[in-house]
């Protein structure tokens, strides 16, 4: 026979314990302590990385005689260059690089990997270099991703 507290849906745990998380001195959040640590090291040094990238901006603008008031769009073509690909060739590159990751294979490994569903070298080499893919490579690049065609084709554009 089931336990009366096991079917109800609210439960507390008065062992456990979370910690406020702060922005500018104002409560955004709880969560468990060791997690807090983690979020908080993880923005801190996000906050960091952003002001080095706008004194970076400000530099080259500065350097170069431009106006200071495009170091915001400087910095912002700068991020969306560094961001993962979203859509085309670019995604796919990245989903190939990481099969290769998750089958610990070397370059060269992976490329015979590739040959053996009918992609050649060649092939491989445009994709990771940004040239467009042929309706013929779909089944293979499918296949060495261990998805459907479709899989890969929504893959391809849904991510836009």
């Amino acid at each position: 026979m089931a336990r009366i507290d096991q079917l109800l849906p609210w439960k507390s745990n008065a062992s456990e314990s979370f910690v406020a998380i702060l922005y500018e001195s104002e409560v955004v959040g709880f969560c468990k302590a060791d997690v807090a640590s983690q979020i908080i090291e993880t923005l801190n040094e996000d906050e960091k990385l952003r002001k080095a990238l706008h004194l970076a901006c400000y530099d080259l603008v500065a350097r170069a005689g431009g106006s200071t008031s495009s170091i915001n769009d400087l910095m912002q073509q700068y991020i969306t260059r560094a961001s993962r690909p979203t859509r085309g060739t670019g995604a796919i590159a990245l989903l190939l690089k990481e099969r290769q990751r998750e089958l610990d294979l070397t370059n060269e490994e992976f490329a015979k990997f590739c040959d053996t569903f009918r992609l050649s070298r060649e092939e491989l080499k445009n994709i990771y270099a940004g040239a467009e893919i042929e309706n013929t490579q779909l089944a293979p690049l499918a296949r060495i991703l261990g998805m459907t065609v479709d899989e890969l084709i929504d893959e391809w554009q849904e991510r836009s």
